[in-house]
């Protein structure tokens, strides 16, 4: 199984996130980095995605299974 989607996903947490900011400390860190993966799933659309965010492809295949079962 190629992890190639979790790389990516790596790479642009250290890009757009973690290399642009001076944490003062763990918590800070922890807190940023939570507050960047809210706004990189429920957000930052995704060319990969049609332009969608991941959570609304998410929510999109849940009212799928939801609507199939």
């Amino acid at each position: 199984f190629d992890n190639i989607f979790i790389e990516r996903l790596w790479r642009t947490v250290k890009y757009e996130e973690v290399f642009l900011k001076d944490y003062e400390h763990l918590f800070a860190a922890r807190d940023s980095l939570g507050e960047y993966f809210r706004f990189y799933n429920g957000e930052r659309r995704h060319s990969s995605l049609e332009g969608r965010t991941p959570s609304a492809v998410y929510w999109e295949g849940r009212v799928g299974i939801t609507k199939a079962g």
